[in-house]
């Protein structure tokens, strides 16, 4: 995922994964519609990968240590601030958007109405309404340097995101626990066969380049604060990251996302407003 929406999501299945425990069915692959641009920006990804693992100032594991990073205490301590935010939205989250109705490349891994999202910001989209229905939350994003998206991501009981992978490492990804069911060693993600469990104000970051999957398989709801920021690199490599990461909202798979956010977001308000 980048700028969050998905963007040529990859769904492994036993074949290409050893930690893959079953064959997974791939939905037809929206590559072949793609743009001349799209194409020729997932090339240069392609080729930047590498280069972007061996430039990274804070090496290249699937999970890292926090400590690695010295914003995260701050951030993980306005976690009730957030939450208090987060369980308001809860209130009536029938009404908000499935993932796959966001974006549309999601449903290459989940078709359902059990993963819902509330979005922040992404590439080339910034809901001021939705920060200002969560100030505490726009505060606490303010402090993650190199932001590119952020939101909640609820899963509902039982729900189970299959294997798959993003398609860029520019970008780290952060996961913070804001409701975590229990028993909370039934609700975890593995990535590159770590598994970690969620723990309520903790922060786990990875590269979601790496294979990765989610199981809640509990009887609880689980949220988290979703975000994706511009990965610490040495130059020049940090310049292309930096360039790649300007144009993705040109993209044909962030472009519809945006286009899709903002037709929920307008008929989200209207029926709050009463129109």
């Amino acid at each position: 995922m980048i700028a969050g929406y998905h963007m040529e999501a990859r769904v492994l299945d036993a074949r290409s994964s050893p930690f893959a425990s079953r064959q997974l069915t791939v939905q037809p692959d929206t590559a072949t519609r793609q743009s001349l641009f799209s194409r020729v920006l997932f090339r240069f990804i392609d080729w930047l990968h590498g280069r972007i693992a061996r430039a990274s100032k804070v090496g290249d594991p699937p999970i890292f240590d926090n400590r690695l990073f010295a914003w995260v205490p701050a951030f993980e301590a306005q976690t009730p601030v957030i939450r208090a935010e987060l369980e308001q939205l809860l209130a009536d989250r029938e009404k908000l958007p499935a993932f796959h109705e966001i974006s549309p490349d999601v449903g290459m891994i989940t078709r359902d109405d059990q993963w819902k999202t509330f979005v922040f910001m992404g590439y080339g989209m910034r809901s001021e309404r939705n920060l200002a229905r969560c100030p505490g939350t726009a505060r606490a994003l303010q402090g993650i340097p190199g932001i590119r998206t952020a939101f909640f991501s609820i899963l509902e009981p039982g729900k189970r995101i299959p294997l798959h992978k993003g398609p860029y490492n520019g970008v780290l990804r952060l996961h913070l626990g804001l409701r975590v069911p229990q028993p909370r060693e039934r609700c975890w993600i593995e990535v590159d066969g770590q598994r970690y469990s969620w723990r309520e104000g903790e922060a786990v970051i990875f590269d979601d380049l790496y294979p990765h999957q989610v199981h809640n398989d509990t009887d609880g709801l689980r949220a988290v604060l979703f975000v994706d920021f511009e990965r610490p690199c040495h130059a020049p490599v940090s310049w292309l990251n930096r360039l790649v990461l300007a144009v993705a909202p040109m993209s044909d798979e962030i472009r519809r996302g945006k286009a899709n956010h903002d037709a929920w977001e307008k008929t989200y308000y209207d029926q709050r407003n009463g129109r």
